[in-house]
């Protein structure tokens, strides 16, 4: 039986929102809501903080989370879970790279994932969500998924793919089935330490998309549909929102 653990990145110098993973929702913060979260889902059976802050150190010991300070010269939160997942002795089978800014994150995510690795040829897994919304699907904020039949991904763009050609872009939800991505992936715990090796390619640094660098080199990302939304604070403006909501989020993924 595979084993799994799910790494969380925390880095405490965010641009848009410094001490983000310290921040205080209904209670408790950003970085426990996350782990305690994960830690309650039955398909993860060991959770992680991976951080090159102090504060953020001390504040998970703090309440007894297992946590591991790591370089703060990494570039990316895949870096950061790569480093600790070769500190662990054993080394996982699975690693489940979570985001820190997710606080209601829903356990059918990690099931999907976690699901994906029944198929012994999934080295890299991830989810993606079919758009309703006109909104979403013009949204250079939210990455949109092209599949080939196997659910493997072919591309990943911040612009509406692919391009409908015989009707107005406001009819296209209409005419085609769009995904958005949702960011959080699982990989074989082998293929982690290979990706971070991997150097830049011009995909990703169009679209600054660190997952085009994995496709442009040859791997392949199994894609899982889910229903399940995701609910990320990127900015302060985004916690209020979140405050204002708080019981409803913890009803929907109670």
């Amino acid at each position: 039986m595979n084993r799994i653990v799910a790494i969380i990145p925390a880095r405490y110098a965010s641009t848009r929102f410094p001490g983000k993973p310290l921040a205080d929702i209904g209670g408790k913060s950003m970085i426990r809501r996350v782990y305690e979260r994960v830690a309650a889902a039955s398909c993860v059976d060991e959770v992680w903080v991976a951080t090159d802050d102090l504060r953020i150190l001390d504040h998970v010991r703090g309440w007894g989370g297992r946590v591991m300070m790591t370089s703060p010269e990494h570039q990316s939160g895949t870096e950061r879970c790569a480093e600790l997942a070769a500190k662990l002795d054993p080394m996982p089978e699975i690693i489940i790279n979570v985001q820190g800014d997710e606080p209601f994150i829903q356990q059918a995510h990690l099931k999907s994932l976690v699901s994906c690795f029944d198929d012994p040829e999934v080295m890299i897994a991830s989810l993606m969500k079919q758009i309703s919304e006109p909104e979403e699907l013009m949204s250079v904020h939210l990455p949109k998924v092209l599949v080939n039949r196997f659910q493997d991904a072919l591309y990943f763009s911040r612009q509406p793919v692919p391009y409908v050609r015989d009707y107005l872009q406001s009819e296209w939800l209409y005419h085609h089935r769009f995904y958005k991505h949702i960011g959080i992936y699982a990989f074989r715990s082998h293929v982690l330490q290979e990706l971070v090796q991997l150097p830049s390619t011009p995909l990703e640094q169009a679209e600054k998309l660190e997952q085009l660098r994995w496709l442009e080199h040859g791997y392949r990302i199994r894609m899982a549909i889910t229903t399940a939304d995701q609910f990320s604070i990127d900015t302060p403006d985004d916690l209020q929102r979140c405050l204002q909501m708080l019981d409803k989020l913890e009803r929907d993924v109670s």
